[in-house]
């Protein structure tokens, strides 16, 4: 990499390419939650309803987040 002034001296590249690298999806803290997006795969759909009876029946899900809780927490 080069600046106005010259090559940038990298100190983190060693680690990485050694594969000693700590990244934020290696941290674990107690009691964490993980979380994940489902999107339409249809690019200007609108959707109007989301049943997500099935993902709060998982014993494993700790919560569901739909547009409609979001607007209603306005």
């Amino acid at each position: 990499m080069t600046s106005t002034y010259g090559p940038l001296l990298r100190k983190e590249d060693a680690r990485f390419i050694r594969g000693k690298g700590t990244f934020v999806d290696d941290i674990q803290l107690p009691g964490m939650l993980y979380g994940a997006v489902l999107r339409s795969p249809l690019a200007h759909a609108r959707i109007r309803s989301v049943d997500a009876a099935a993902a709060l029946a998982h014993p494993r899900v700790e919560a569901v987040i739909t547009g409609e809780l979001a607007d209603s927490a306005r």
